[in-house]
Order: C-alpha cells, then sequence, then structure tokens
C-alpha cells in the first residue's frame, strides 16, 4: 500500500479502530488488547537494540516531562528519542530524534515497510479486536530510533500504564507525574483504581520514581513495585526545586547540588516537572555508567540542557502586541497554575479566550480566567470532531454567572478579534484551551514546532 500524504496514513493507522466507532466503550482492561503491539514489534523485530526505555505516565505533565529528560540527556551526550502526544500541528511530532520530529518522507516509508506485518494482524483479528493507532505510531518511533542510533528512549503513556500500548517496552524506570481522577469510564471510578492503572509501567527489577501523590496513589505505586521487586522513591515536597525569581523567557529555580538553574519555560507547574525529570535523569546515568551527579560536568550538562529546553503551547508568551500568553490549561487546577504562572508578566487590560471541553469543569475554568479579566471570550474547534464543546448556550449562562463582559466566537479567529477590541496593543490576551486550540494558536503566530 501507497500514501501520498501524511493524512492518507494517518487514515490508515486508525482504520482498525474506526471499525468500532459507535461501539460501546468500556473499561481498557476489558477493550485494549495489547498483546496485538506486541506481536507487530515481535515480528517487525522492533525491541531487538539494546536501547535503554524510560516510560513517563501520570495524568498531567507527563508530555514535560518527556521533553525535559530528552534535552537532559541530549546534552549528556546521548542520541535520544521520544513519543508525546497529542500533538500540536504535525502528526510527525509525536516522533522525535534528539529535538527534531521524524520527517514526512521516513514516516511514510517506514509505515509502508511495516504494513505487510500490519495487514497480517488485522486479518487474524476478531470483529471485537482493533490493532491500536498508538501501537503504529509506536513501530514506527521505534525504526526511525534505530535507523537514527537512538540509545535511550523516553516514552510518554497515553492513557493508564497497565493497557497503554507504549508500555510494553522493556523499561527499566518508570516515571510519575501526579495522578488524580481522570478518564474515570475507561480507568475506573477511584482514584487507586486509576493509580492501579498507571502503576502498570512498573517492571521487574526496574526503578520507579514519582512526584509527590495522594496517599491512595503512593499504596497502589508502592504495592506494585514490591510486587515487581523494583525500588520505588517519592520525591517530597521539600525535595522539589525552589522558585528564586522570574526572568524574561523563563524563571530561575534552585536545586542541590546544581544551584540556581535556568528554566526557559514560564509555568509554574514546570519546577515539579523539572525537579522529576533531573532526578530520573540522574537514575538512568548512574545506571549506565556510574556517573555521580556531583561532578562538575554532570553538573554543567543538566544547567546546559536545562536552559535549551524548549516546550511549544505551555504557558508560552506568544510574539506581538498585544501581549498573549496560552497554555493547554483545561482543567481548574491548570487554569489557577496558568494563571500564577504568568499574572505578574500580565498588564491591564486582560482578555481571556478559553475552550475547554464539556467533559471537563468548563464553568471551573470561566471562573478562574474572569478572576484575571476584564473580558471572557468563549470559542471552539472542530479540528478534532470527537472532542465536543459545551453549547452556545450552556456555556454562555456558566460564563455569565463568573464574569461581566462575556463574548462568544464560534472559532479562534473571531475570539482573537474580539480580544483585540478589549486589549488594544498595551494589554494581554490569555489563551485557555484544549491543545487543539493551542495547535491552531501556534499556526496563527508562525510557530515552528518541527524542532524543540
Amino acid at each position: 500500500m501507497t500514501f501520498d500524504s501524511i493524512d492518507e496514513a494517518i487514515d490508515s493507522i486508525f482504520a482498525t479502530r474506526r471499525r468500532l466507532d459507535g461501539a460501546p466503550r468500556g473499561l481498557d482492561e476489558y477493550t485494549r488488547d495489547i498483546s496485538l503491539t506486541r506481536s507487530l514489534l515481535g515480528r517487525a523485530r522492533l525491541l531487538d537494540a539494546e536501547r535503554e526505555y524510560v516510560v513517563v505516565t501520570g495524568s498531567r505533565g507527563k508530555g514535560s516531562v518527556t521533553t525535559i529528560m530528552a534535552k537532559l540527556l541530549r546534552s549528556l551526550g546521548h542520541t535520544v528519542g521520544a513519543i508525546t502526544s497529542p500533538h500540536l500541528v504535525h502528526w510527525n511530532e509525536r516522533i522525535r530524534v534528539n529535538g527534531r520530529m521524524i520527517p514526512s518522507e521516513d514516516f511514510l516509508r517506514i509505515l509502508r515497510e511495516l504494513r505487510p506485518r500490519i495487514d497480517q494482524i488485522t486479518a487474524e483479528m476478531s470483529a471485537a479486536q482493533y490493532l491500536s493507532p498508538q501501537g503504529i505510531f509506536l513501530a514506527i518511533a521505534l525504526r526511525h530510533f534505530d535507523e537514527q542510533g537512538v540509545n535511550i528512549a523516553v516514552l510518554e503513556v497515553g492513557r493508564g500504564g497497565r493497557f497503554d500500548d507504549v508500555a510494553v517496552v522493556p523499561n527499566k524506570l518508570a516515571v510519575f507525574t501526579p495522578i488524580m481522577l481522570e478518564h474515570t469510564a475507561l480507568l475506573g471510578a477511584s482514584l487507586g483504581r486509576i493509580a492501579w492503572h498507571k502503576a502498570g509501567i512498573i517492571k521487574a527489577g526496574g526503578d520507579a520514581l514519582t512526584l509527590p501523590q495522594a496517599g491512595t496513589v503512593i499504596d497502589a505505586l508502592a504495592a506494585e513495585a514490591r510486587e515487581q521487586g523494583a525500588r520505588f522513591t517519592t520525591l517530597t515536597e521539600t525535595e522539589l526545586a525552589a522558585r528564586v525569581a522570574d526572568r524574561p523567557g523563563g524563571q530561575v529555580i534552585q536545586l542541590q547540588p546544581y544551584g540556581e538553574l535556568f528554566l526557559p519555560l514560564l509555568g509554574r507547574y514546570q519546577i515539579a516537572n523539572t525537579t522529576l525529570a533531573i532526578r530520573a535523569v540522574e537514575n538512568l546515568q548512574r545506571r549506565l555508567d556510574g556517573a555521580r551527579p556531583e561532578t562538575p560536568a554532570f553538573i554543567d550538562a543538566i544547567r546546559r540542557g536545562l536552559s535549551e529546553v524548549s516546550w511549544p503551547g505551555r504557558a508560552q508568551r506568544l510574539a506581538g502586541k498585544p501581549a498573549a500568553f496560552v497554555d493547554g490549561a483545561i482543567t481548574v487546577k491548570s487554569a489557577e497554575s496558568f494563571v500564577a504562572s504568568v499574572r505578574d508578566r500580565a498588564r491591564e487590560p486582560v482578555a481571556a479566550i478559553v475552550g475547554v471541553p464539556r467533559d471537563r469543569d468548563y464553568a471551573g475554568v470561566y471562573r478562574v480566567m474572569a478572576a484575571v479579566s476584564q473580558s471572557l471570550i468563549i470559542t471552539e474547534t472542530d479540528v478534532n470532531p470527537s472532542t465536543r464543546f459545551p453549547a452556545r448556550e450552556a456555556a454562555m449562562v456558566a460564563a455569565g454567572e463568573t464574569a461581566a463582559a462575556v463574548y462568544y466566537a464560534k472559532d479562534l479567529t473571531g475570539a482573537l478579534s474580539i480580544a483585540r477590541e478589549q486589549t488594544g496593543e498595551r494589554g494581554t490576551i490569555l489563551l485557555a484551551g484544549s491543545l487543539m486550540l493551542v495547535g491552531e494558536c501556534m499556526l496563527i503566530w508562525g510557530v515552528d514546532t518541527s524542532a524543540i
């Protein structure tokens, strides 16, 4: 089978999953069959290379930790592959080597080469099964990593962990960002059950490292680590880096033994993510070559790598007048963190553009954003038809309860037009919404997401 474009390739990748569109969805342990991905990787010999794997899961921040780790490891001299999701502009962004997304020609070629094995597996499936698109992306990534000489791969889980295709790799290090109630229809209705899903990335005899978590989560992770004979480390609040000061384009943090470090990301939440990423890299490096984080060479590499981190669309300042800040904030907690991160950098009047899917607490996010804005503009996007936004009437009622000046625009272009009328050149626009809307911002402002 030939593909002339990424769009055609994506249609092919999602083909067997689309067969089940409209069918009832259930818990991952009953509906996801990662043995099919294992079969694909085995038939294509995609796990034969000697490579270190790190798997990152959690409910928020896992993409940031993956990206920061990849940059630090690259600074230490490794050739680093990464998988993150979702993408902002290009599907290719999900697969990177040393920060560069996989070229389209390589993506298409590798998928063509894998197609016979994919077809063999799909021919053997029952009508109720599907070959996960994420599993196919993983296969493409691993072949690309082989071709590029990747010796360490840092992989972000899409959802959960125990039944997630990304987690089939033989990772010796499992990394956990904050875990909270999410995807309850697919992972379970309790925090303990969700943590059990996430804990599935811990492998026998490996290491597990987590940010501070609720007691229920710690219990689930620790139980899995004991069962797997893995070493389990929990970072405490006092062990996290401390913010020293804001700087143009980022913030200064302090973490021992590195002293003060420049972090070129605005989000306050990135301080904990950075701590986790650094400690995870220390774990890897000790195991690989016995390097100690106290050595000047190691410290210099970490400082240099961190100063070069880029992660578009996360509490990012966009160039131009008025000033504009964008973040994929679609929960109350993430909106609060976004506001805390940019409040001191914003000048009034402030207009907030908000596009939150209807399965989230959109009214709560409106409330957070309205508290720091003179006007609130509700919008949405049809980039992904499966992501539904609240009906205009419901959204306006909810927004009207929190803000005096409320507007609605059916798309981001219209929302920006309204916002600029409200702020003039001297004010500030805050954009909080789904990553699809963030991706549209990248296009409108011309942000290059191909290399980070």
